[in-house]
């Protein structure tokens, strides 16, 4: 005779709900510097994924740069500095400050396109750190920068210009170009979250950019303008930049200027991004 040996049925158990005091105790109350950089990254991999699907936002930094600087060569050189050839060591890092932030001035338009059609209401509800759905955008950003000043040089070149930095000078004053646009992108950034439509924030956003652009040394040298407008120029951050790319193209030389350039965007930063997340969490 054998005997069975059976297992007590198990007893089922009910799941108990959890409380407002278990939910506080799994969450905290900010994220950590690793979770807002990879939610920062995983908003700047969705942002590249929107150009992939809209490829006429590549139209502006890769029609832009070519017309620029053949119109700009062209009209000026001559008159500037006697002809085109002598005129392009002075244009081309300018027509490079100047294109990259024409680029930056969309992230604004996006950034208000994207609240006016309440993809932010999403992501508020969302355990994330409220720099990434701001920052991630500028960083995909930066592939659009780097196409814009890779193709101003290039046109450059076909005309004639030859930098006397090489390639490390190019690739240098292409990489100063990209930190330029992407600080400078925080002050469209806040236009953005202050204005009430994307058509409003691509106005005000013209009238930062043209004093920004044509108020500084990108075009003509400085020693040609009147003392009033020499002032200004000279505290302009994009004169900072256009120096400093001059610098490292045309001679390939790591200045004082590119330091001041660095710092000037550091300001740029230091004031607008804070201004930028402030006005975006009072629209949640």
């Amino acid at each position: 005779m054998t005997m069975q040996m059976t297992q007590p049925a198990p007893v089922a158990t009910t799941p108990r709900r959890l409380t407002p005091g278990d939910v506080a105790a799994r969450t905290t109350s900010h994220n950590s510097l690793r979770e807002t950089l990879s939610q920062t990254m995983s908003m700047a991999w969705r942002a590249t994924k929107k150009m992939r699907r809209n490829p006429e936002q590549f139209f502006d930094v890769t029609i832009q740069p070519l017309l620029f600087t053949a119109m700009f060569a062209y009209l000026l050189g001559g008159g500037l500095s006697g002809s085109v050839e002598a005129y392009l060591p002075l244009v081309i890092p300018g027509i490079l400050a100047q294109t990259a932030l024409t680029a930056c001035m969309a992230t604004g338009v996006q950034l208000r396109e994207d609240m006016e059609k309440g993809v932010f209401d999403r992501f508020k509800s969302l355990p994330m750190a409220r720099i990434a759905p701001l920052a991630g955008p500028m960083i995909a950003d930066l592939l659009r920068y780097a196409i814009a000043s890779t193709l101003t040089f290039v046109t450059g070149i076909a005309m004639g210009y030859r930098p006397g930095g090489g390639v490390a000078g190019v690739a240098m004053a292409i990489v100063l170009t990209m930190i330029a646009g992407w600080s400078l992108a925080w002050v469209f950034t806040w236009v953005g979250t202050l204005a009430r439509s994307a058509q409003s924030v691509q106005g005000i956003s013209m009238m930062i950019m043209f004093p920004l652009t044509f108020m500084s040394n990108a075009l003509v040298p400085v020693e040609t303008l009147p003392g009033w407008l020499a002032a200004f120029v000279k505290v302009n951050p994009v004169s900072y930049v256009v120096t400093a790319t001059r610098d490292l193209a045309n001679d390939g030389q790591l200045t004082g200027h590119v330091g001041w350039a660095l710092v000037a965007c550091a300001a740029v930063i230091a004031v607008f991004a804070p201004l930028s997340v402030a006005s975006y969490k009072r629209h949640l």
